[in-house]
């Protein structure tokens, strides 16, 4: 009998998490996948036949959480769908991260006692032992872990259950979009939409518009891509827009993702080029073998970049006024990085869901 599998995910359109969600469906076309997700799904995953969406901002549903909400009634969506399913599958990226809102208990459960794998994460930033502890008793009771980064790796590397490999991404099926000349990706974010980030917003701007106009006056169109607009990238690429001199603007253009992976994929592909500030910009850019500028807005994109040996130039978002256009510039000539063994090792996120799903 077909297997039935619950993705749980980060669905609030952004690339990299859409991503995850589009390589676990094409690696088990057999394997019946249900998403709790708003309904619009069903427009980034239209020509899968294998994965199904239960609409989160279903009317009725919202109605009905709202009144159990009222009278104290726990009432959980997501758990009602694990129960029909055989497993749980939780890929995604920074979804272990200690926020304000912290409780002293995990936000993520295990939802049914049906194996329950978790695919691509890491691990933090996290300030209270206590956020690690009750994680590392959460992490025990699961199927399969498999951490993305080494340092996520070594907090937990004691407990048999827990393994790491390169991120999901690293595996993409890439096109063959033939590269555009002169074409400069810019993946842009809204600093102050984190927590750590707040003050940050006109510093970024500015830097992004100051490159942006330098590559410009070099002869190249910039594409400002906005990988997840409902964390405000969308907004980014407003202010930055509003800084660029009107006889300019014909040379720049911007990319709102939402439904549409092949398009944004084909951008990257396309490009020069990758300005990176998020994190799946950067591996992209490797991924599709072009000289990537890294701008790390989280110590996560540090730690996969010592992961690669990465040598290149980059710079902390925290310190962009000291960055100079130029410096982008000279980083075309030395910022290619070969992840073909990182490609080979990222299939190794599925080895224990492949033994659960395939070897009946």
């Amino acid at each position: 009998m077909q297997k039935k599998v619950m993705i749980y995910a980060y669905t609030n359109f952004n690339l990299g998490d859409d991503l995850f969600i589009k390589i676990l469906c094409e690696r088990y076309p057999k394997i019946n996948f249900v998403l709790f997700a708003p309904k619009e799904y069903k427009y980034t995953f239209e020509n899968f036949d294998n994965i199904s969406i239960y609409p989160s901002n279903n009317y009725f549903l919202k109605l009905l959480r709202y009144g159990l909400k009222k009278i104290k009634y726990d009432f959980s969506p997501q758990a009602k769908i694990a129960k029909k399913c055989d497993a749980i599958v939780q890929i995604g990226g920074s979804i272990f991260i200690q926020r304000n809102d912290w409780n002293g208990m995990p936000k993520h459960k295990t939802l049914t006692e049906n194996p329950y794998f978790v695919l691509g994460a890491n691990f933090g930033p996290f300030q209270d032992q206590q956020f690690y502890y009750e994680h590392y008793k959460l992490f025990k009771q699961y199927k399969d872990v498999c951490l993305r980064d080494n340092y996520s790796y070594e907090l937990f590397k004691d407990l048999k259950n827990v393994r790491k490999a390169d991120d999901i991404v690293f595996q993409l099926n890439k096109n063959n979009t033939i590269a555009l000349s002169n074409s400069l990706v810019i993946s842009v974010i809204k600093p102050s939409y984190r927590e750590c980030l707040n003050g940050y917003d006109e510093s970024y701007y500015k830097k992004i518009k100051d490159i942006t106009i330098y590559y410009i006056n070099k002869g190249y169109t910039v594409t400002l891509m906005a990988f997840c607009v409902k964390e405000g990238d969308k907004e980014a690429i407003d202010e930055i827009l509003k800084l660029i001199p009107n006889n300019l603007l014909k040379h720049v253009n911007s990319f709102l993702y939402q439904y549409n992976i092949t398009e944004a994929l084909n951008i990257i592909a396309s490009s020069t080029l990758i300005v990176a500030t998020r994190f799946h910009a950067m591996i992209l850019g490797w991924v599709y073998n072009k000289p990537v500028f890294p701008i790390a807005y989280s110590k996560k994109m540090n730690n996969v970049m010592n992961d690669v040996s990465y040598s290149g130039s980059y710079t902390n978002l925290k310190e962009i006024d000291i960055l100079q256009p130029e410096y982008v510039y000279k980083s075309m000539q030395t910022n290619l990085v070969d992840v073909s063994v990182q490609a080979k090792n990222a299939t190794n996120h599925f080895k224990k869901l492949d033994e659960y799903l395939l070897n009946d």
